[in-house]
């Protein structure tokens, strides 16, 4: 029924109730509206936060193996491509190694004549029949052709690349069909449970980071923020660069994470009070940055500020344009739209 045939039929009916039924409707809806109107602020405040050095960073598997050709020949299968899981001891590749293999069947057969020649000449050895210069012979070629035997059963074997570890194919460096030869890379498998990112530090830098030995790994492309399990600086520096080299290592099965990744690592150099803002606050058109400050009447003013660069936890440090108990809206567009200044 629609609503203006209801208050009609009040009005009819109860003519007094009316306007005290408008007057409740009207209130409610204005304390709905006051309520909508009021922004999610934040109140700028000193908060005690971690100094860091922030470096360029590389991401790295801890267990990583970049499988290469022991013998010469044509791939004649693949059963692997990157990305896909694998287990250890699981066959990646297969060469066409022909000539490996003949070469095992023919030291199998110098084997066996050497074994039975052997054999022979020790029975006359016994008998008397030859000098023990004859016998030691025969006993050095068995050897030989034994270890020949070995050598080439491993020449063979190695036509087949297996994976070292458990993990996921990182990279596959050739096609089928195409030639492998000793030395040249075939695939690089990795170990997921074991990442860490690779940074550089200047000299100046590396006693502050040496006394903390902690730091957060940021992920720019993603936004993502992590504590590093462990940080590690060698004892040496680059003599062209005058740097050392840092590992952050990261927790295990990080979602996202991939070997080659690009991360900045944030070093721990001490500990202060800083003025923060939540990044959710942040307005920016174009090169202007700014915030909504709403003051006592719940108006909301645009001010520009300085900020300095994302901090972890979603913050940044107010540089200059806002004083410690400022309030600012968490929805700066929905603040200028919602919470305008009484005179506009």
């Amino acid at each position: 029924m629609p609503q203006n045939y209801i208050l009609l039929l009040l009005a009819a009916v109860l003519p007094g109730l009316v306007p005290a039924f408008v007057s409740v409707v009207l209130t409610l809806a204005g304390q709905a509206l006051a309520q909508a109107a009021s922004p999610a602020t934040a109140t700028i405040e000193l908060r005690e936060i971690a100094l860091t050095y922030p470096a360029e960073a590389v991401v790295e598997a801890v267990q990583q193996a970049t499988l290469a050709a022991q013998v010469p020949g044509r791939v004649v299968e693949v059963r692997a491509d990157a990305g896909d899981a694998v287990k250890r001891g699981q066959l990646l590749m297969r060469i066409d190694a022909r000539e490996a293999t003949e070469g095992y069947v023919a030291s199998q057969a110098t084997l066996i004549n050497a074994k039975a020649h052997y054999e022979r000449t020790k029975d006359l050895y016994e008998q008397k029949f030859i000098s023990k210069a004859a016998l030691d012979k025969a006993e050095s070629d068995y050897r030989a052709a034994r270890a020949n035997s070995g050598a080439a059963a491993a020449s063979a074997s190695h036509a087949s690349i297996v994976s070292p570890l458990s993990g996921f194919v990182a990279q596959r460096h050739v096609e089928a069909g195409e030639m492998a030869t000793p030395g040249s890379p075939l695939i690089t498998v990795y170990d997921p449970k074991g990442l860490r990112v690779t940074s550089s530090i200047p000299q100046y830098k590396l006693a502050e980071v040496r006394a903390q030995l902690r730091a957060k790994v940021e992920f720019p492309g993603s936004g993502q923020w992590v504590d590093a399990v462990k940080v590690e600086v060698f004892p040496s520096a680059d003599p062209r660069t005058h740097t050392v080299l840092a590992r952050a290592y990261l927790p295990d099965n990080l979602a996202g994470v991939i070997p080659g990744m690009f991360a900045r690592t944030h070093f721990v150099t001490g500990t202060a009070k800083k003025l923060l803002l939540p990044a959710a606050a942040v307005l920016r058109r174009g090169e202007v940055t700014a915030v909504y400050v709403i003051d006592d009447k719940n108006a909301a003013h645009l001010r520009q500020v300085r900020l300095s660069e994302p901090l972890a936890g979603g913050f940044h440090e107010v540089l200059a344009g806002l004083t410690a108990g400022e309030k600012v809206a968490l929805d700066p567009v929905k603040a200028g739209i919602t919470a305008r200044p009484a005179n506009n």
